[in-house]
């Protein structure tokens, strides 16, 4: 999630406007359930979720950049038999970070816990690890992301919480993790506050919740950044449109906060506009992005939401 990707160009080409568009649509985007992406830093490599609906599977896929053309995707060499989700590259490039239910020991699935995946001196992707007792529970724990120093952010269900789902940090000390610490009320509520995005350098936060007074709908993106003194500031909430009164999570912002990308599964305006269709429109408005599953979208990112 952290990383630089150079002059790289994305898949599907072009770059987004100030307000939020599908990103690459027919590629990263297809109409099927699409969530959460990261680039690795020299900007050739891709990971990104493909899942059924009501999570009866989720897989990992992966796309990769040779000669200046992007592969199709296909599905990552470490994924595919268990649900994998939300996979982010370390910020040297070198490590990816994951959640899975795969089992830990024997064949029966668990929770979900983080693991990690090397990269392997020939550039293929080793096998995965599980990131231990220090850091995985009893209890899911999802949507990793890496800072520079080596601190691990996650989404956990913890009892030492202020809401069912809270973003905790996991510090890198000493050559191994500390034990998970919440995140202060600045950032976690009452409420449901999940899948965050940290920038590198821990400048700044985006993450999403849901049942906050000024949630549009199902779960909105919010933002949050540190001061002079390092202490997170009071969360604020992305505006709309880049909010809607669907669900929007999922966040990604690429290298030097160049643009916003995450996951909504906000419905496209034919749908909403009021007007007949006949059948053939209504297969073909079923089959492509913006029909209800979860979408891909990219958004330039604005500095004033840091202010």
């Amino acid at each position: 999630m952290q990383q630089s990707q150079g002059q790289a160009t994305f898949p599907g080409g072009g770059e987004p406007a100030s307000t939020p568009g599908i990103f690459a649509p027919g590629i990263l985007s297809d109409g099927l359930s699409n969530i959460d992406f990261t680039i690795s830093p020299d900007g050739d490599e891709i990971f990104l979720t493909l899942q059924q609906p009501r999570f009866w599977s989720s897989t990992i896929l992966h796309l990769v950049k040779r000669d200046g053309q992007w592969s199709q995707p296909e599905v990552a060499p470490f994924s595919g038999r268990y649900r994998d989700l939300e996979t982010t590259f370390s910020p040297d490039g070198k490590s990816i970070y994951f959640s899975s239910d795969r089992p830990v020991q024997g064949d029966k699935p668990k929770d979900f816990d983080i693991w990690k995946v090397r990269r392997k001196a020939d550039g293929n992707w080793g096998e995965p690890e599980n990131l231990g007792p220090d850091v995985n529970s009893d209890k899911d724990e999802f949507y990793p992301a890496v800072a520079k120093n080596g601190d691990l952010y996650f989404t956990t269900e913890a009892a030492y919480g202020k809401g069912s789902e809270d973003i905790v940090v996991c510090k890198w000390t000493n050559g191994r993790y500390a034990k998970p610490e919440d995140l202060p009320e600045n950032v976690n509520t009452k409420f449901d506050e999940f899948n965050a995005f940290v920038d590198p350098d821990e400048r700044f936060i985006i993450f999403s919740c849901y049942g906050r007074p000024d949630d549009l709908g199902r779960g909105d993106l919010y933002i949050s950044h540190k001061d002079a003194n390092g202490n997170w500031v009071p969360a604020k909430h992305l505006p709309a449109p880049v909010n809607s009164p669907s669900l929007d999570y999922c966040p990604y912002v690429t290298s030097g906060g160049k643009y916003l990308v995450f996951t909504s599964n906000r419905p496209a305006a034919a749908f909403t506009n009021g007007e007949a269709k006949t059948y053939p429109q209504l297969l073909q408005m079923l089959t492509q992005p913006g029909n209800g599953n979860d979408d891909l979208y990219w958004v330039k990112f604005d500095e004033e939401w840091l202010k």
